[in-house]
Protein backbone atom coordinates (compact mmCIF):
# COMPACT_ATOMS: atom_id res chain seq x y z
CA UNK A 1 0.00 0.00 0.00
CA UNK A 2 1.51 3.59 -0.92
CA UNK A 3 -0.53 6.63 -0.61
CA UNK A 4 0.58 10.11 -3.04
CA UNK A 5 -1.05 13.24 -2.85
CA UNK A 6 -1.83 14.69 -6.31
CA UNK A 7 -2.85 18.19 -6.97
CA UNK A 8 -5.66 19.64 -8.53
CA UNK A 9 -7.95 22.63 -9.77
CA UNK A 10 -9.94 21.69 -6.52
CA UNK A 11 -7.06 21.39 -4.55
CA UNK A 12 -5.09 18.57 -3.50
CA UNK A 13 -6.30 14.78 -3.57
CA UNK A 14 -4.82 12.06 -1.80
CA UNK A 15 -4.53 8.41 -3.40
CA UNK A 16 -3.79 5.00 -1.78
CA UNK A 17 -2.76 2.62 -3.87
CA UNK A 18 -3.34 -1.19 -3.34
CA UNK A 19 -1.61 -3.13 -6.19
CA UNK A 20 -2.49 -6.03 -7.77
CA UNK A 21 0.81 -8.34 -8.77
CA UNK A 22 -0.43 -8.66 -12.15
CA UNK A 23 -2.99 -6.17 -12.33
CA UNK A 24 -5.18 -6.08 -16.08
CA UNK A 25 -7.91 -3.58 -14.56
CA UNK A 26 -7.55 -0.40 -12.33
CA UNK A 27 -10.58 0.42 -9.85
CA UNK A 28 -9.96 4.34 -9.18
CA UNK A 29 -13.26 4.72 -6.39
CA UNK A 30 -13.70 7.74 -4.26
CA UNK A 31 -15.99 8.29 -1.74
CA UNK A 32 -19.16 10.22 -0.62
CA UNK A 33 -20.67 13.95 0.65
CA UNK A 34 -20.66 12.02 4.09
CA UNK A 35 -17.42 10.29 4.58
CA UNK A 36 -13.92 8.88 3.49
CA UNK A 37 -12.48 6.48 1.64
CA UNK A 38 -12.83 3.90 5.29
CA UNK A 39 -16.34 2.89 4.65
CA UNK A 40 -17.05 -1.08 4.69
CA UNK A 41 -17.71 -1.16 1.09
CA UNK A 42 -14.25 0.51 -0.13
CA UNK A 43 -12.48 -0.90 2.26
CA UNK A 44 -13.58 -4.75 1.56
CA UNK A 45 -12.75 -4.01 -2.47
CA UNK A 46 -9.29 -2.48 -1.20
CA UNK A 47 -8.79 -5.78 0.38
CA UNK A 48 -10.33 -8.46 -2.09
CA UNK A 49 -9.73 -7.45 -5.73
CA UNK A 50 -6.23 -6.79 -6.01
CA UNK A 51 -5.73 -10.90 -5.05
CA UNK A 52 -8.18 -10.65 -8.98
CA UNK A 53 -6.13 -8.90 -10.95
CA UNK A 54 -7.45 -5.30 -10.40
CA UNK A 55 -5.17 -2.74 -8.39
CA UNK A 56 -7.51 -0.55 -6.60
CA UNK A 57 -7.21 3.25 -6.13
CA UNK A 58 -8.82 5.00 -2.91
CA UNK A 59 -9.36 8.32 -3.69
CA UNK A 60 -9.50 11.09 -1.59
CA UNK A 61 -11.12 14.67 -2.73
CA UNK A 62 -9.62 17.87 -1.97
CA UNK A 63 -12.36 18.62 -0.26
CA UNK A 64 -12.17 15.62 2.65
CA UNK A 65 -8.02 15.78 2.41
CA UNK A 66 -8.26 19.70 3.43
CA UNK A 67 -10.14 18.32 6.84
CA UNK A 68 -13.65 20.17 5.65
CA UNK A 69 -17.16 18.59 6.54
CA UNK A 70 -19.05 19.37 3.77
CA UNK A 71 -18.53 18.49 -0.05
CA UNK A 72 -18.29 20.88 -2.47
CA UNK A 73 -20.72 21.32 -5.16
CA UNK A 74 -21.04 18.37 -7.72
CA UNK A 75 -19.15 20.45 -10.31
CA UNK A 76 -16.08 21.12 -7.92
CA UNK A 77 -16.26 17.32 -7.12
CA UNK A 78 -15.64 16.67 -10.96
CA UNK A 79 -12.76 19.15 -11.13
CA UNK A 80 -11.50 16.80 -7.89
CA UNK A 81 -12.02 13.55 -10.53
CA UNK A 82 -10.48 14.79 -13.17
CA UNK A 83 -7.59 16.30 -11.23
CA UNK A 84 -6.43 12.91 -10.42
CA UNK A 85 -7.32 10.86 -13.66
CA UNK A 86 -3.66 10.84 -14.91
CA UNK A 87 -2.76 9.10 -12.16
CA UNK A 88 -5.33 6.88 -11.97
CA UNK A 89 -4.13 5.98 -15.88
CA UNK A 90 -0.88 6.38 -15.45
CA UNK A 91 -0.02 2.51 -15.37
CA UNK A 92 -1.39 2.18 -18.52
CA UNK A 93 -4.39 -0.04 -17.92
CA UNK A 94 -7.90 -0.16 -18.45
CA UNK A 95 -9.81 2.46 -15.29
CA UNK A 96 -12.44 1.38 -14.17
CA UNK A 97 -14.30 4.55 -12.56
CA UNK A 98 -16.50 3.77 -9.74
CA UNK A 99 -17.22 5.56 -6.40
CA UNK A 100 -19.90 4.94 -3.36
CA UNK A 101 -23.15 7.80 -3.09
CA UNK A 102 -22.13 11.37 -4.56
CA UNK A 103 -18.61 9.59 -5.51
CA UNK A 104 -20.57 7.67 -7.84
CA UNK A 105 -22.66 10.18 -9.60
CA UNK A 106 -19.01 11.80 -10.11
CA UNK A 107 -17.66 8.50 -12.40
CA UNK A 108 -20.40 8.58 -14.23
CA UNK A 109 -20.21 12.60 -15.09
CA UNK A 110 -17.43 12.23 -16.09
CA UNK A 111 -16.76 8.47 -17.67
CA UNK A 112 -16.73 8.96 -21.42
CA UNK A 113 -14.49 12.37 -20.80
CA UNK A 114 -12.48 10.74 -19.14
CA UNK A 115 -12.23 7.81 -20.94
CA UNK A 116 -12.94 5.54 -18.18
CA UNK A 117 -13.42 1.48 -19.04
CA UNK A 118 -16.74 1.17 -17.04
CA UNK A 119 -18.39 2.26 -14.06
CA UNK A 120 -18.96 1.01 -10.71
CA UNK A 121 -21.41 2.81 -9.10
CA UNK A 122 -21.78 1.85 -5.35
CA UNK A 123 -24.89 3.16 -3.53
CA UNK A 124 -26.10 5.76 -6.32
CA UNK A 125 -28.04 7.95 -4.66
CA UNK A 126 -30.82 8.22 -7.10
CA UNK A 127 -33.02 10.85 -5.63
CA UNK A 128 -32.81 12.79 -2.16
CA UNK A 129 -34.34 10.36 0.35
CA UNK A 130 -38.53 11.28 0.58
CA UNK A 131 -38.33 12.62 -2.73
CA UNK A 132 -38.28 10.54 -5.36
CA UNK A 133 -39.29 13.29 -7.71
CA UNK A 134 -35.92 14.57 -8.10
CA UNK A 135 -34.67 11.55 -9.86
CA UNK A 136 -30.73 11.65 -10.60
CA UNK A 137 -31.36 8.71 -13.42
CA UNK A 138 -29.93 10.85 -16.20
CA UNK A 139 -26.42 11.08 -14.82
CA UNK A 140 -26.39 6.94 -15.14
CA UNK A 141 -28.59 6.45 -17.66
CA UNK A 142 -25.59 9.23 -19.60
CA UNK A 143 -22.18 6.98 -18.14
CA UNK A 144 -22.11 5.60 -21.68
CA UNK A 145 -19.40 2.74 -20.74
CA UNK A 146 -20.57 -1.01 -19.06
CA UNK A 147 -21.92 -0.07 -15.61
CA UNK A 148 -22.51 -2.12 -12.53
CA UNK A 149 -24.58 -0.61 -10.05
CA UNK A 150 -24.62 -1.93 -6.25
CA UNK A 151 -27.59 -0.92 -4.15
CA UNK A 152 -28.54 -1.76 -0.62
CA UNK A 153 -32.25 -3.40 -1.00
CA UNK A 154 -33.16 -0.76 1.88
CA UNK A 155 -31.90 2.46 0.44
CA UNK A 156 -33.63 5.52 1.28
CA UNK A 157 -31.83 7.01 -1.88
CA UNK A 158 -33.19 4.65 -4.12
CA UNK A 159 -34.00 1.31 -3.92
CA UNK A 160 -33.20 -1.45 -6.36
CA UNK A 161 -36.99 -1.19 -7.37
CA UNK A 162 -37.13 2.26 -8.51
CA UNK A 163 -34.21 2.55 -10.72
CA UNK A 164 -34.94 2.63 -14.47
CA UNK A 165 -34.64 0.10 -17.20
CA UNK A 166 -31.06 0.91 -18.80
CA UNK A 167 -27.94 -0.45 -20.21
CA UNK A 168 -26.08 -1.32 -16.92
CA UNK A 169 -26.59 -4.45 -14.39
CA UNK A 170 -27.76 -4.01 -10.79
CA UNK A 171 -26.90 -5.87 -7.78
CA UNK A 172 -29.15 -5.88 -4.94
CA UNK A 173 -27.74 -5.83 -1.18
CA UNK A 174 -31.00 -7.56 0.54
CA UNK A 175 -31.43 -5.07 3.36
CA UNK A 176 -28.50 -3.40 3.05
CA UNK A 177 -29.07 0.46 4.07
CA UNK A 178 -27.36 3.51 1.94
CA UNK A 179 -23.90 2.25 3.73
CA UNK A 180 -24.85 -1.34 2.97
CA UNK A 181 -25.60 -1.84 7.13
CA UNK A 182 -27.65 -4.74 7.43
CA UNK A 183 -30.25 -4.78 10.48
CA UNK A 184 -29.29 -7.43 13.03
CA UNK A 185 -32.82 -9.34 12.08
CA UNK A 186 -31.54 -9.47 8.46
CA UNK A 187 -31.21 -12.88 6.85
CA UNK A 188 -27.37 -12.68 6.20
CA UNK A 189 -25.30 -11.05 8.71
CA UNK A 190 -22.92 -7.75 7.98
CA UNK A 191 -19.68 -9.84 7.21
CA UNK A 192 -21.92 -11.71 4.07
CA UNK A 193 -23.53 -8.17 3.12
CA UNK A 194 -20.22 -6.78 2.60
CA UNK A 195 -19.47 -10.48 0.33
CA UNK A 196 -22.11 -9.84 -1.56
CA UNK A 197 -20.50 -6.47 -2.57
CA UNK A 198 -17.16 -7.85 -3.63
CA UNK A 199 -18.40 -10.95 -5.32
CA UNK A 200 -20.31 -9.13 -7.47
CA UNK A 201 -17.36 -6.53 -8.44
CA UNK A 202 -15.09 -9.46 -8.70
CA UNK A 203 -17.75 -11.51 -11.27
CA UNK A 204 -18.02 -8.10 -13.06
CA UNK A 205 -14.73 -7.13 -13.67
CA UNK A 206 -13.50 -10.24 -14.53
CA UNK A 207 -16.48 -9.93 -17.43
CA UNK A 208 -14.74 -6.69 -18.65
CA UNK A 209 -13.14 -7.04 -21.66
Amino acid sequence: MTTEIISTDAGDARITWHPARKARLVLAVGHGAGGGVETRDLQALARVLPGHGVSVALVEQPWRVAGKKVAPAPKTLDVGWRGIWPAVAGPGLPVISGGRSAGARVACRTATELGAHAVLALGFPLHPPGKPEKSRSEELLGAGVPTLVVQGGNDPFGRPQEFPVGPYELVEVPGGDHGFAVPKRADLTQEQAVTVITDAVVRWAGSLG
